[in-house]
């Protein structure tokens, strides 16, 4: 290498200490956002320092720390690193009066400083719910309003019923450097809403694991619906039969009043009210008529009405379910007149299948028995007619052969007559 070469070489090595050196000497730092209550770090850092003090320096100017000297009086502000490369110092139970703009500076000819900004969150207090007296009537009309106080920034208040969300009215106000946060929700409440929670609920950045929220239960009161339900479905003599009275109401409609047809009920041996039901351990004829369930509560009367007839109880048994000791022999007739009309069927047949065929017979022998008797009737009038007929013809026949002694002199007579007849014959021209 020349000598203009190694000057050229040397010449730049020596430019990029020097700006290396430069450059390696300015504070570097970064913003810090905290919680209200909360621990702030503050860091300032240097690549290069040619032993150079570091301090920091609070948003009204006052040194906090001068590299590893603490210089203003706050129990709260404590030295967690000092080196030449790095002052980091940390600000315990921090306020709102903490946040601003800090400084690190780094003591050059001439001084380089860079600013941080420390941000304080507000932290919003838990909700209250408002508006709401214990308790309320159906029909009313009211407002619950959710608050909450101290949130920087303002914060989002969020209602629920029960687990469904609900839409209200927000508003916000300023509070030096908190918000006041206001939600309202109109109702217009009924006996569906008695029980529901309603819950509010803060969204905010400071609150990351514990949401605050607040819950109040509904109480509504109102007048009492009745309704009446029995079984079994078809009373019958002897029978047990309950009739329960559903009452709904708030406060509760206890105890109902049992009647019948307008009156107390008339026979209490057999007649048990217990709580809400009616039981009736024997039905007869006489339980007959319309039985009132009425429940009542201040805010007003409801009752329902169950018409009760008593059915004759069957007087056949009902098929027994298990098998005659000894198996009835099936009838011969009935199951050749069941092989005519169905040829696969056997000996084993259903009683009843049988009665139904035997019905059949009889009808179709019947029908057979008027179809004979009015052929009969016919054949005897039409003999007759044939008969009287068939007499008038041989008689004129016969005529003039009366008074003959044998049979040759009638058929003689006979001819002889056809021609006189024909002798009598007159002609005229």
């Amino acid at each position: 290498m020349n000598l203009k070469s190694h000057l050229i070489f040397t010449l730049y090595t020596v430019y990029g200490i020097l700006l290396k050196g430069i450059s390696g000497q300015y504070p570097l730092v970064q913003n810090v956002t905290v919680t209200e209550g909360g621990t702030a770090n503050m860091t300032c850092r240097v690549e290069y320092n040619d032993n150079t003090s570091l301090q920091w320096s609070n948003p009204a100017q006052q040194t906090l720390f001068f590299g590893d000297k603490k210089a203003l009086r706050d129990n709260r502000i404590e030295l967690v690193r000092a080196s030449w490369a790095e002052l980091t110092i940390s600000i315990s139970d921090v306020t709102l009066s903490d946040e601003g703009m800090y400084t690190c500076s780094l003591f050059t000819m001439p001084v380089r400083t860079a600013k941080a900004y420390l941000t304080v969150l507000g932290v919003p207090q838990k909700p209250e719910i408002d508006g709401f007296t214990k308790p309320a009537v159906e029909g009313d009309h009211i407002t619950l309003t959710c608050m909450t106080h101290g949130s920087k920034p303002a914060a989002d208040l969020r209602w629920f019923r029960n687990e469904k969300e609900v839409k209200g009215a927000k508003e916000v106000n300023a509070s030096g450097k908190t918000f006041t946060v206001r939600s309202s929700l109109q109702l217009h409440v009924d006996r569906n809403d008695d029980g529901v929670a309603y819950t509010c609920k803060v969204d905010h950045v400071a609150l990351t694991q514990t949401p605050q929220q607040a819950t109040e239960v509904l109480e509504v009161h109102y007048a009492p619906r009745v309704e009446i339900v029995h079984s079994p479905a078809v009373p019958q003599e002897g029978q047990y039969l309950k009739l329960e009275c559903v009452s709904k109401g708030n406060p509760s409609p206890d105890p109902v009043m049992w009647t019948k047809d307008g009156s107390e009920l008339p026979d209490l041996d057999r007649m048990i009210v217990e709580g809400r039901d009616l039981t009736f351990t024997s039905l007869n004829k006489t339980d007959n008529g319309t039985y009132r369930c009425e429940a009542t509560n201040h805010l007003g009367t409801s009752s329902a009405e169950y018409i009760l007839y008593v059915y004759d109880a069957p007087t056949t048994l009902p098929p027994s379910t298990t098998p005659p000791p000894h198996p009835i022999p099936p009838d011969p007739t009935a199951q050749l007149g069941a092989r005519a009309s169905d040829p696969t069927v056997t000996g084993n047949r259903d009683p009843n299948a049988l009665g139904q065929h035997g019905t059949d017979h009889a009808l179709i022998g019947g029908v057979v028995a008027v179809v004979v008797f009015v052929t009969l009737c016919l054949i005897i009038v039409l003999g007759r007619y044939l008969a009287r007929h068939k007499g008038t013809y041989l008689t004129n026949e016969a005529k003039g052969a009366d008074d003959a002694p044998d049979a040759d002199t009638a058929i003689i007579n006979a001819e002889g007559n056809h021609a006189h007849a024909e002798e009598k014959k007159e002609y005229f021209i």
